[in-house]
């Protein structure tokens, strides 16, 4: 379809963000025209694809930065939540599934096992504790615990190889873990959209501009990155959804609800088996403890993927500082990013994590040994020959006003919108993908409150999401249901 200078909804950047709103949206209110603008020539070309991000249909499942110990106790309600939300995930997938919408499931879905592996005393007494804790929630049901190193040997046999029969460690194991393709989905996503009518997908495109109109509506400046053509429109919503370009375009907006945030970039790198004896021997997704001061998007982990039909073994990430936005960004993004209202907030969020810059300098500056002695805390047996270094994705954490600090660094996601719901942006970094359509559905009880309380949309989005509305944590049977119905229909594991 040819682009029109004033589509209803204006999504910007192609990934897993707009593609999910993409759809609901087209889902609830079919007449709606749709454009999508990306900036590079594919899509899903930055944190949705595959290799940039962690693929580990985050569920709070092995993920033990989501279950933090404090003053003792261990703190849980995140890791409910998270693993609620993508429950939720899987139903959506489901519905388009069964409706045709996306074609065949394990193109980017499969199950693999989740686990934690910890080592030392009290690592050991804190990962029992949580077990205990999670499984009494029907969410977790079925996580299994054990110290026996003959059970550990069954479970991660390369893990357990070569190691000291002193130490003393544990694990947990989840069967309903899964891998996901990011990019593949989004792919699966898009494409159902373009078949549909009034939707137009622009790629090498790049939003420079926008402004609110006296209207309402947004006046957006759009530039052809392939032949340098410039095009205006109109819009009555925007969504930025651009990664770590989302919050240069929500200083630009000009919003007050956008006024003091800043961005943190942090990199990272994967290393990557190339030793095909080594990946079959593999099949699980294997979290540590991130060390002290690090980002928790640099949790460790050894990692069983299926990238493009392909199993691949990963291991990382390696967090790095660089000052760009984004993978294919500018080096410039950090200092533009920095304006006056948002300057004492990332100053003062840059006192106070300090140790965060030292540990991603020093990480920036590790030796293929250094990299090497950390994967060996795994897999002892590890020969640096059997891997290679890959550029991972790039992260923008968070930092936003504090009256207390001034400014702090935030490690998750934030939908950013204004007063009138005109325009909604997402900052920030993991368990993103993974709980996208959680987002979603808050960021529709935002922009679009009205059209949410009809019954049209109510009903639609009960067909789409069996639970909406209800806490899955809170009723283990509506939970069974939804579970049962939504890994049969994905193919996974029950």
């Amino acid at each position: 379809m040819s682009p029109k200078s004033a589509p209803d909804i204006v999504l910007i950047g192609a990934g897993i963000m707009s593609a999910t709103l993409g759809v609901l949206l087209k889902e609830l209110q079919p007449e709606l025209t749709i454009e999508i603008f990306e900036r590079l020539d594919i899509i899903a070309g930055e944190s949705s694809d595959a290799w940039n991000n962690a693929g580990t249909g985050h569920s709070a499942f092995c993920e033990l930065n989501y279950t933090p110990e404090k003053n003792g106790s261990i703190e849980i309600g995140k890791a409910i939540k998270i693993a609620e939300s993508f429950e939720v995930s899987k139903e959506f997938w489901s519905f388009l599934v069964q409706e045709g919408c996306i074609k065949s499931p394990e193109t980017f879905i499969q199950s693999v096992p989740h686990m934690s592996f910890v080592w030392g005393e009290n690592n050991v007494q804190y990962l029992k504790k949580r077990q205990q804790l999670l499984e009494a929630n029907n969410l977790f049901k079925g996580m299994e615990y054990s110290e026996d190193p003959a059970v550990l040997k069954q479970w991660i046999p390369l893990v357990m190889e070569g190691r000291d029969a002193s130490e003393k460690v544990a694990a947990t194991r989840m069967e309903a873990g899964t891998d996901i393709n990011f990019g593949a989905l989004t792919r699966a996503l898009i494409s159902y959209l373009q078949q549909q009518p009034g939707v137009t997908v622009n790629l090498k495109h790049e939003v420079r501009d926008l402004d609110r109109e006296e209207d309402g509506r947004w006046y957006l400046k759009v530039k052809n990155l392939e032949t340098g053509k410039k095009r205006k429109l109109h819009t009555r919503f925007v969504f930025i959804g651009a990664g770590g370009g989302s919050l240069p375009l929500l200083v630009k907006s000009d919003i007050p609800e956008g006024k003091g945030f800043g961005g943190f970039p942090v990199s990272g790198q994967w290393l990557v088996c190339k030793n095909p004896a080594v990946v079959e021997r593999h099949a699980a997704k294997v979290y540590g403890k991130a060390s002290v001061g690090a980002p928790p998007m640099s949790v460790p982990h050894l990692d069983t993927r299926m990238i493009d039909g392909k199993k691949a073994l990963l291991f990382g990430p390696y967090a790095g500082f660089s000052t760009k936005f984004l993978k294919n960004g500018s080096w410039l993004d950090l200092p533009r990013s920095i304006k006056f209202n948002n300057i004492r907030p990332m100053l003062a969020a840059g006192l106070d994590n300090l140790p965060l810059t030292k540990y991603l300098i020093d990480q920036v500056r590790q030796s293929p040994e250094e990299r090497l002695e950390a994967l060996q805390e795994f897999l002892p047996e590890a020969k640096l020959e059997d891997w290679e270094l890959e550029v991972a994705g790039q992260r923008v954490q968070v930092i936003k006003k504090d009256p207390e600090h001034g400014g702090i660094l935030e490690f998750g996601t934030e939908v950013v919108s204004a007063a009138d719901g005109s325009i909604a942006a997402l900052l920030g970094a993991s368990p993103g993908a993974s709980t996208a359509v959680s987002i979603m559905l808050e960021l529709l009880q935002r922009c679009f409150p009205r059209k949410l309380a009809t019954p049209e949309w109510q009903s639609k989005l009960k067909q789409m999401i069996p639970s909406y509305g209800q806490k899955l944590a809170e009723n283990p049977t509506l939970l069974e249901q939804v579970r049962t119905w939504s890994n049969a229909v994905l193919q996974l594991k029950k």
